[in-house]
């Protein structure tokens, strides 16, 4: 079974229970710091909107770190969501099942916007960054840890083969769905980054968009304002 980006949450709900070991054992949990990183600059805020929240992690973050007093997250795969909402129990984080290319929300509802590893899974990514700017208040940030490319060659080329053969083998192997996890590899190699990412937050309306890399460019933050 090949996976569409309009089905997407089919996709995460097929792969929810193995999702979390799996992403951790990929990255060898630096995962953990890149989102360590990005709230550690956000700023201290009442409302925060977590965009493709899955199973909580980027929510729980700025939950522990105290940097926001309620963190409302989105997200296709109600699976995924189940799972969040499990790990996030106690903490002031509330689970709604909508698109990012919808969202059911008013006009300027929220003091920040953030999204970890979800823009590349939006079957219109204009769009989705479009509604992230509608529902940011003026003068609120945007904050989006994406996956990249490294600059070194040798490091891009062991990295596309890792992407390319053997994540997909052993994601396949321990979550018993292959086409998801090809469709995940997929979702890196062909999608943009760096300055093009830069330029579509642009396009949406944001202002002031920088961007850092990380780990040697294996993932990127991106920021911006309204």
């Amino acid at each position: 079974m090949e996976y569409d980006k309009k089905h997407i949450g089919i996709l995460f709900d097929r792969i929810a229970s193995s999702y979390d070991k799996l992403n951790h054992l990929f990255s060898m949990n630096i995962d953990k710091r890149w989102r360590k990183r990005l709230v550690k600059h956000m700023p201290h805020v009442g409302h925060v909107l977590d965009v493709a929240i899955g199973t909580g992690d980027l929510a729980i973050e700025i939950c522990h770190q105290q940097k926001a007093m309620l963190v409302t997250g989105i997200d296709l795969s109600k699976e995924m969501m189940r799972i969040g909402e499990e790990k996030a129990q106690g903490l002031p984080v509330q689970f709604i099942a909508a698109s990012a290319l919808d969202m059911p929300f008013d006009d300027s509802s929220f003091d920040a916007v953030t999204c970890g590893f979800g823009c590349r899974n939006f079957s219109d990514l204009h769009q989705g960054l479009k509604e992230m700017h509608r529902v940011l208040r003026d003068h609120g940030s945007v904050w989006i840890l994406e996956f990249s490319y490294p600059s070194n060659r040798l490091l891009r080329a062991f990295y596309s083969i890792y992407l390319g053969r053997i994540m997909p083998a052993i994601g396949g192997l321990l979550s018993h769905d292959k086409p998801a996890y090809r469709y995940l590899n997929n979702s890196v190699t062909h999608f943009v980054w760096g300055e093009d990412f830069a330029q579509a937050m642009r396009e949406a309306g944001f202002s002031q968009v920088s961007y850092q890399t990380l780990s040697g460019g294996i993932a990127t933050l991106y920021t911006g304002t309204k």
